[in-house]
Parts: structure tokens; sequence; C-alpha cells
């Protein structure tokens, strides 16, 4: 008996089909994927969209930000992927280009940040590969469980926040950890350190 082959869905079709509640998905190779995240990462992604909010609002930046923005990817294999950045910071100007579209973009936002969960290796692999593919410049993994192995984490393993920086196409990394301040090129006087990050999530008041 030849099993069913399962249509894959490209980045049009996603939109059109995504279920319309409160969850949040994403498409990959081909298929509409929950993503759950818990309140401690809720309150991690909170906290940066608020941080960048600020330094937008007090240099007065063409930025918006936003953790509700779907970014159309595309992975090694040549295949469309819809990706929802945990937080998402995206030019002004290309962003009400057009007031009417809806919230995907096909185009290079400015900084995405992904909050680390338990499918950690997505984060640090596979998005890494398609944010660099789209030409991000710059993209944040925020790993405040320190959940991420040892090859990148260090021995002993503690959090980290790592910004990769795209340079001549490729994605030059930066890790950061405890009292260091995080250095952003989107955000260049952005003060926020990674225990300030960590501390965010709320885990040290339960």
């Amino acid at each position: 008996m030849t099993p069913t082959q399962v249509k894959q869905l490209t980045f049009t079709e996603f939109l059109a089909q995504s279920p319309d509640d409160a969850g949040i998905y994403e498409l990959v190779d081909g298929e509409i994927v929950q993503v759950d995240a818990t309140r401690a990462h809720k309150n991690v992604a909170r906290f940066l969209v608020k941080s960048f909010n600020r330094e937008t609002e007090r240099l007065g930046l063409d930025y918006i930000v936003d953790k509700d923005i779907v970014v159309r990817t595309v992975n090694k294999n040549g295949q469309e992927q819809g990706r929802r950045p945990d937080v998402s910071v995206v030019s002004g100007s290309l962003w009400n280009a057009n007031v009417f579209d809806y919230g995907a973009v096909t185009e290079p936002i400015s900084l995405a940040v992904e909050v680390i969960s338990t499918n950690w290796e997505d984060d640090y692999v596979d998005k890494l590969d398609e944010y660099q593919r789209l030409g991000i410049n710059e993209y944040w993994i925020v790993d405040y469980l320190a959940i991420a192995s040892r090859a990148y984490l260090g021995n002993p393993k503690i959090p980290a926040v790592f910004v990769y920086n795209l340079i001549d196409g490729q994605y030059q990394s930066q890790r950061y950890t405890l009292s260091d301040r995080i250095v952003s090129q989107i955000f260049p006087e952005l003060t926020l350190t990674v225990e300030q990050v960590v501390s965010s999530s709320q885990l040290r008041k339960l």
C-alpha cells in the first residue's frame, strides 16, 4: 500500500490556512506547526519588546517593534518557511509602505530575537541559517535557561545571549553572559545586561 503524501504548503497557503485562534504557528517543512511558550519565555520576550520600544522612542529611530510578525524564509533545500520570531524589529518605512497588508513580511527585517525553549536546535541551527540566508542584519539567541549544549554555552553551562551580525553575507557571533552589556548594532546605545534579561523571566520569584 502506497503511503499517502501530505501536500506541503507554500508560504501563501500557510498564511491563508493558519488557524485563527490564540495559538502561535509557524510553517516548518511544509506543515503548520504550533509553537508553545511558557510564561517565563513570554516574560523575556515582552521585556525585550519594551526595552527596544523605549530605545526607539528615545532616539527617534525608524523602527517598529513587535512579537507577532511572520517572516518568510527559505531553508537550505529552497523550501519556503514561515517563521515568527519572539521579537521582531522592522524598518518603519518598510512596514508602513503598505499599511493595508497583513503582518507577514518577505523582506529582511532589521533584528530578530529567538528566546530559547526545549527545541533549541531550531534556533541555533535552522533559524540561524534561514535568517542569514534572508539577510536579517542582526539575530539574537537568548538562552536564559542555559538549555543548549556545552558546545555553545561552555562548561559549566550558564545563561547567555548570542548576538549575530551580518557581515559580507555571513553571521559573526558574540557571546554575552552574566553582567556583560549586550552590544547591538541596531540599538548601539542600549544598556541591557544578560542578568537583566534573565531576571525578566521572573523565575527567581517562583
